[in-house]
C-alpha cells in the first residue's frame, strides 16, 4: 500500500481503571503508539472499551482522558478516519466524539471490504451462544428509559456506580481472560455460523483481552485484540495481510 496506507485496529484501553496513575501511564502509551502510526496510519478502527466507564450528559463528559482526546483530534485533523465501536463499557456513547473528532461510531458489527479482503468488525461483547445474564443486563442499560433516569443521577455517584458494577463485571469474566478457549471461545463460535453463509477473511473482535490469531480454515482467520493493559496489541493490516502486533 502507498504511504499512509495502512489500517490499524485496537481494543480495550479501559481508561480510568483501576486508579488515576496506572490509566495515566497506560494512556501515554496508548498516544505513544498512536503517535508512531500517525504517518502510515489512513483508517484507525478502535473496537470498544475505550473507557471503563463513559456517559455523556448533554453538557458534560467525564473527566480526564484529555491526552488521547487531543492525539485523536490531532489525526483526524491530519485527515485520518477514525472509527469508534462502542463497548459493553462505554455503550452510553452518544455524539460527542462524531461532533468534535469527526469519528464514526458503531454500535453492532459491520463488514469492511479491504483491497480485496473482507473483514467482520465488533467489540464481541453479547454475540455467540451463551452469556445470557450479560445480553439481559444489556438490554436493560440500552433502555432509553434508564439512560433519562441515569442522566439525572449526579456525575460523581454515577461515575461511582458504574465503576463498581464494572469491578463486579472483571470479577465474573476474569477466569477466562488469560488463556484463549480455541473452540469454546463463544466468539468463534459465532464467526464459525457466519462462515456457513458468509465468506470472511478476518473475523476481528475485542472484548476478550487475550490476543488470539487463530484460523479458521485455509482463507478465515479469527482475531481477538487482546487489551491495553496487559498485553498492548494491536493489528495492522497493510493491504496484503493482517498481523497481530504487541507495542513497546
Amino acid at each position: 500500500m502507498k504511504d499512509r496506507q495502512k489500517i490499524y485496529f485496537a481494543s480495550d484501553f479501559h481508561l480510568g481503571m483501576p486508579d488515576h496513575s496506572s490509566s495515566r501511564q497506560r494512556e501515554d502509551k496508548i498516544v505513544a503508539w498512536l503517535d508512531e502510526i500517525k504517518n502510515d496510519a489512513a483508517e484507525i478502527y478502535l473496537l470498544g472499551d475505550l473507557y471503563d466507564f463513559w456517559f455523556e450528559y448533554k453538557k458534560v463528559i467525564p473527566k480526564g482522558f484529555i491526552r488521547l482526546q487531543g492525539k485523536l483530534a490531532e489525526l483526524s485533523d491530519k485527515g485520518i478516519k477514525l472509527y469508534i465501536f462502542k463497548g459493553n463499557h462505554d455503550l452510553w456513547m452518544n455524539n460527542y466524539f462524531v461532533n468534535e473528532l469527526n469519528a464514526v461510531i458503531y454500535s453492532s458489527p459491520i463488514n469492511r471490504t479491504f483491497q480485496g479482503k473482507t473483514f467482520y468488525l465488533a467489540h464481541g461483547d453479547g454475540l455467540g451462544p451463551g452469556d445470557h445474564g450479560f445480553k439481559f443486563m444489556k438490554k436493560i442499560f440500552l433502555f432509553p428509559i434508564n439512560q433519562w433516569l441515569f442522566r439525572w443521577i449526579h456525575p460523581d455517584l454515577g461515575a461511582r456506580l458504574a465503576h463498581f458494577f464494572s469491578f463486579k463485571s472483571r470479577i465474573v469474566h476474569s477466569k477466562n481472560d488469560d488463556h484463549f478457549l480455541e473452540e469454546n471461545e463463544w466468539l468463534v463460535q459465532h464467526s464459525r455460523e457466519i462462515l456457513k453463509t458468509t465468506e470472511i477473511n478476518y473475523f476481528v473482535y475485542g472484548h476478550r483481552h487475550v490476543p488470539a490469531f487463530y484460523p479458521l480454515n485455509d482463507r478465515s482467520i479469527f482475531v481477538n485484540l487482546g487489551d491495553w493493559i496487559t498485553h498492548f496489541t494491536y493489528l495492522e493490516f497493510d493491504g496484503e495481510k493482517a498481523e497481530l502486533k504487541t507495542w513497546g
